[in-house]
């Protein structure tokens, strides 16, 4: 059935998104979703963006949205990309910067799909195996054979680190793009994007998906110097010139400039965040410090996939991987209040059962 496919797709393993299943009512607590819905202004927008222009293309150089990113970072217009959604600009940046044998170092415990992009754009990927305690070594990534690739905070292990280490990170590879991921930054980590002004060789990754709560319309951006920006352009435009469509850029922007809204939600899932993990820790969890919108477990002795099951059998999802270094742990992202105690008391009830 493959015969039409090209040579270097058909032994391809592509990403695998988290579970988005219809057979009953579940708590969602498996694709780090926000629990909170988008700003009010975000939908109003979309609504008055729901009009008769939706005959006519939109705008190629995404105005409305950089504009809105601009204000956002404090950032000049011409050092931001706006894609659909991050996980686009990140595929653009490995076609860009580390495609047709190029060379990348990234842990070996971080987001799965940097490996499917190295895999379809033949990069040169070195993993570098994150510390016991699931967090970066540092000094492995100064002075890479090529560039570096790195989540902050990262996927799936919650941890991040500090600005200083970012910037050692990002001096020590003069040359070499360095590409952070920051996806769940605005759940506790520091942002790199102060650092551009700074250096030429850093590419900063946002999304709109996790605390502006618009993983429905994808939206994202990058940043960078000119002329990274412009490698992103070239390659965008090689492929589709329309990236993000009138409603997604509309509600982007109103959600973007939605300060207050932004402030509120994020800091009620971090609170949210720090009651669940205390919780989960008074029933023996053990697990690394998130600045992100999940938590990073594993129980002494109940096995994650089990848990996993069982959780899943009361109605309650989170993420799992039968994979080395991780087939111990679950992911399980932050939801409500209600949300979360309802898998504690789960939890709880399925350990009593499981113990003597």
């Amino acid at each position: 059935m493959k015969e039409m496919w090209s040579s270097d797709l058909v032994n391809m393993k592509p990403y695998v998104p988290g579970e988005q299943p219809k057979d009953r009512r579940y708590i969602k607590l498996n694709t780090n979703e926000n629990p909170y819905p988008p700003s009010p202004k975000a939908i109003e927008a979309v609504i008055a963006a729901a009009n008769a222009d939706l005959r006519l293309y939109p705008d190629g150089e995404c105005g409305l949205l950089v504009d809105a990113i601009a204000e956002f970072t404090g950032l000049p217009r011409t050092r931001i990309f706006a894609g659909n959604g991050s996980d686009e600009v990140l595929a653009l940046a490995f076609r860009a910067f580390f495609a047709a044998g190029a060379k990348a170092r990234t842990p070996d415990v971080g987001y799965s799909f940097y490996p499917v992009y190295a895999a379809i754009f033949g990069t040169n990927v070195e993993y570098v195996p994150v510390n016991e305690d699931y967090t970066v070594p540092v000094g492995r990534f100064i002075d890479s054979p090529g560039g570096v690739v790195l989540a902050n905070p990262n996927a799936p292990t919650a941890a991040a680190l500090p600005l200083a280490d970012i910037e050692r990170i990002v001096a020590g590879n003069p040359g070499r793009l360095v590409l952070i991921d920051e996806a769940y930054v605005d759940f506790g980590a520091e942002t790199a994007a102060g650092l551009i002004e700074k250096y030429d060789n850093l590419l900063v990754v946002r999304t709109l998906s996790k605390a502006h709560s618009l993983a429905g319309i994808r939206a994202g951006w990058a940043m960078g110097c000119e002329n990274i920006i412009a490698a992103l352009n070239t390659v965008k435009n090689c492929v589709n010139s329309y990236t993000v469509d009138r409603i997604a850029q509309a509600g982007a922007a109103a959600a973007l400039r939605d300060r207050e809204y932004f402030e509120t939600t994020r800091r009620r899932v971090i609170a949210t965040r720090e009651r669940a993990a205390a919780a989960l820790r008074g029933l023996g969890f053990e697990m690394t410090e998130s600045k992100s919108n999940f938590l990073f477990v594993t129980h002494p002795e109940f096995p994650a996939k089990e848990l996993f099951k069982a959780l899943r059998e009361r109605g309650i999802l989170v993420r799992y991987w039968d994979l080395p270094r991780v087939s111990d742990r679950l992911r399980i992202s932050i939801g409500t209040d209600e949300d979360m105690q309802t898998l504690v008391a789960a939890i709880a009830d399925i350990l009593g059962k499981k113990r003597p």
